[in-house]
């Protein structure tokens, strides 16, 4: 059986890393599959690592960038270290519940390179919405990143996505950027390298406790997906790059 790298990016979780961590590996273990859990510990303030300590299993370990260096930085770090023939992204909310893996797999196991979970499909099932002005927002991106870097992909922020080893290492080492737009910076490159991407309905749950702030970072969110079109055209992606 392929076996799995589960990449969880965190910052200040003490509260529900556990949790996460649990359903995680019960689920995992219950369906058999050969994996290891990556925990990134963003520069967390809190008691996150102790968090993980005593929910984590012999197959978890954690990594730690000592300072907040960006979700998009945590999570590169976590493939990089990853040792399993797929690597599954995964917020340390599961507002994706893990037991959509399976949805992600068989896409994979079709010959996708990449599949992502996506909320803005017809046949995704929201369990809980988020607030308007999140949705609001969850439906205009897509649109401004379509627009600027003419990538058609109907959700490319939500926090459930799986690759193949090969091409997350290969994203991950042109990637350079490193908060909230680093999943659209991925499927940007991932298009330009040629993968194959399929996007997959899921069923989705809002969770409180989002550190996204709608107008700050959104400002900032925009303001790299235009540095992702400049370092394109700048060849800053290109892997023969002196």
């Amino acid at each position: 059986m392929v076996g799995v790298s589960v990449i969880i990016p965190a910052y200040n979780e003490e509260r529900r890393i556990g949790k996460t961590l649990q359903e995680i590996i019960q689920y995992l273990d219950r369906k058999g599959f050969q994996y290891e859990i990556i925990v990134v510990d963003d520069g967390s303030r809190d008691d996150t690592r102790n968090a993980v300590a005593r929910a984590g299993n012999e197959k978890t370990r954690m990594l730690q960038n000592g300072a907040n260096k960006g979700k998009g930085y945590s999570v590169r770090k976590g493939i990089m270290d990853a040792r399993q023939d797929l690597v599954l992204f995964s917020d340390s909310d599961l507002a994706t519940p893990i037991e959509e893996f399976e949805k992600l797999l068989e896409q994979t196991d079709k010959g996708y390179d990449i599949a992502i979970a996506s909320r803005n499909l017809k046949e995704s099932k929201i369990a809980v919405s988020q607030p308007f002005y999140r949705q609001i927002m969850g439906k205009t991106f897509p649109f401004i990143v379509k627009a600027i870097l003419g990538l058609r992909i109907r959700d490319t922020q939500c926090g459930f996505k799986l690759f193949k080893a090969e091409a997350a290492k290969r994203i991950a080492q042109l990637q350079a950027i490193d908060r909230f737009a680093f999943d659209a910076e991925m499927l940007f490159l991932a298009k330009r390298l040629g993968y194959k991407i399929c996007e997959v309905p899921v069923a989705w749950m809002d969770k409180k406790g989002s550190k996204v702030s709608p107008i700050k970072d959104g400002f900032l969110m925009l303001k790299d997906i235009i540095k992702v079109r400049a370092n394109q055209m700048k060849g800053e992606y290109d892997e023969n790059k002196p």
